[in-house]
Order: structure tokens, then sequence, then C-alpha cells
């Protein structure tokens, strides 16, 4: 019985960190879509999650708008956030380095979290599960359905922005930018509106990350600060500029946190990101997947 007991622990530390991996690979996959297109680490990407997970409870609880609307009116609101943050911070810098421009996300990153105490103040806010609370048995683990929904958009957000990238005009258009900018601009592309788009797309990604969480961990207006850290560890482990690495990288981080937490102590759950980055950069710095031209963020 012991062994089952243990067993069934282990699944659950098991699932439990796919969980949370889950929400860093959609944070990582938020900042790689600007990276590959800008060179910039978004570093107000952790903000995009907060805006989610804030406005939707403003919206669901609040102003008791029916779930499904508020969650498309919420990803278009933090989507429009998104292009703004292209529109008013990114793009007015002229002859930009790469290094003003993440600057620049540090400094949007501030003012979203400013703003998001301004109008939720610093109490932590509970959102309803999409399918209830009523735990699901299994090997001897319990699942909770909101677990479920958050695999489930991770999914649906990697199968969408495949079809994206392979099969539309404007998703090859954004991938010739990643490649070669110059090039790009040669062939007629319009290089701006694909960095726009490249936030906006974040953004969206962002929120929902923001809005599957908040029914299993309070959201606050400072979560985004830690968000983003995590998601940037996945990023670095799975490879600067690979998808498929970010994916990875944030569901091998969360297990490793899940872990961690569950068999050493739940105290230094958030050292494990840090521990990771840390270890990653020293011994593989192009991560995972990733390739050479991570080499590039040094020069700065």
């Amino acid at each position: 019985m012991e062994q089952i007991t243990f067993a069934g622990q282990l699944f659950q530390y098991l699932i439990t960190g796919l969980t949370i991996g889950s929400i860093y690979a959609m944070v990582a996959i938020g900042f790689n879509i600007i990276y590959d297109v800008t060179e910039i680490i978004n570093f107000a990407q952790g903000e995009f999650v907060m805006l989610g997970g804030l406005i939707m409870v403003m919206l669901h609880v609040t102003v008791q708008i029916p779930l499904v609307i508020a969650f498309a009116g919420t990803v278009m609101v933090v989507t429009l956030i998104g292009v703004l943050v292209d529109r008013l911070a990114i793009r007015p810098i002229r002859q930009p380095s790469v290094l003003t421009l993440i600057i620049a996300t540090i400094a949007v990153s501030f003012i979203l979290r400013g703003i998001g105490m301004y109008f939720w103040g610093k109490d932590p806010y509970d959102l309803p599960a999409f399918s209830g609370r009523t735990p699901i048995l299994f090997f001897g683990a319990v699942i909770q359905p909101q677990y479920l929904w958050i695999m489930g958009f991770l999914v649906t957000i990697v199968c969408g922005m495949n079809l994206f990238f392979e099969k539309t005009i404007i998703g090859k258009a954004m991938k010739a930018c990643a490649i070669n900018k110059d090039a790009a601009m040669l062939v007629g592309i319009n290089v701006n509106l694909m960095i726009l788009l490249s936030f906006a797309f974040s953004a969206a990604i962002g929120a929902v990350a923001g809005i599957t969480i908040t029914p299993i961990a309070f959201m606050e207006y400072d979560r985004g600060a830690i968000l983003a850290v995590k998601g940037f560890a996945a990023v670095i482990l799975g490879g600067l500029g690979s998808f498929t690495g970010a994916i990875l990288g944030g569901l091998i981080l969360g297990v490793i946190e899940s872990f961690g937490a569950g068999l050493i102590s739940s105290g230094y759950k958030d050292a494990f990101a840090l521990i990771v980055l840390l270890g990653v950069l020293f011994f593989k710095p192009s991560g995972l997947f990733g390739n050479i031209e991570i080499s590039k963020i040094k020069r700065f």
C-alpha cells in the first residue's frame, strides 16, 4: 500500500508539474514570438499574463459577463495592450539597439505592474474554474479539471501557431522577418507590421495563460514578474528562438519545480527556475534545442 501511495504521490507531482509547465510554456512561446521578429527579449511578457487574469476576473466575476464572452473580451483587451506597447514604447525609439529595446520592455513591465496595482490593489483574486472544482481521482493522483483546460489550451495554441506559420501568408512573412529582416523588406514585407503582430500574438497568448491559471492560483498585480522569470528560464532551457524548445523547456521546468517542491522543500520552489537558468547558461548557453545565435545578446 505504501508503494502505491508513493507512486500516486509521484504521479501527482508529475501532473502538477505538467500543468504549471504548460503555463511556463505559454509564456516562453510569447517570448519567442517577439524574439524571432525583433531579436529582443520582452520582459513585459509576464505582465500580459497578469493582466489576462485580472481583467478576466473583472469581466466575469465583477461585471458578471458569461465565461466565453469574458474570455474572448479579455484576450482582445490584452491583445490591444500588446499593440499599444509596440506603438507607444517600441516603434517611437529612433535607431534602436537591442539593449535599448530590452530596457524599454523593462520600463513597460513596471508601468503595467503599476497600472495593475492602481486598478486592482494588492489583494489576490480568484476566478471560478471552468468546469468546477470536483477533483478527478486517477492512479492515486487528484486532478483538478482546470489542469486539463490548461494543458488543452497549450495544445490548441501550439497547433494554431503551427498552422498559422506554415499555411498563411502573414505567418510566412513573419518567419521571413525572423530569418532576415533586411531581405524581407527587399521583397516588400512590412516589417513594422510583423513586429506589431508579434506583440499582439504574444499578448494574446499571455492573456490565455493568465486566464487559465487564475482558477488554480490566485492572481495579483505582481504575479507577472515571477512568471516572466519562469518563462524566460524555460526559453533558455529549451533554446532561444526554438518553439519546440519553448514548449519542452516549460514542461521540463514545471516538472522539476513540482518534484523539487514535493520531494525537497516547497520553500525553494521559485529557486529551482533560477538554478536551472544558471546551470543552462553555464553548461549549454544555446539551450537544448537552440543554436549559436543566442550569443548575439551577449554583445550588449
